[in-house]
């Protein structure tokens, strides 16, 4: 079974989860992989700072896990 993401997740362990989620975040406007910030800031703090919707984020993200 898949791991899920959520939105209290820190950045870097999401995307230690799959290499395949890089692309995603850099798709939704988040350059995650190089940003300091990553590896303290969770999903959900980082869309705000990006104006990105997380429920609509998270769901990309798991609907790619669970298609794998």
């Amino acid at each position: 079974m898949a791991q899920k993401v959520s939105k209290d997740m820190n950045i870097m362990d999401i995307l230690q989860i799959d290499e395949g989620l890089a692309p995603i975040f850099m798709e939704a406007g988040m350059g995650c992989l190089g940003c300091a910030a990553a590896h303290f800031e969770n999903l959900e703090q980082a869309c705000a700072v990006h104006g990105i919707d997380a429920d609509a984020l998270e769901g990309k993200l798991n609907a790619y896990l669970e298609a794998k």
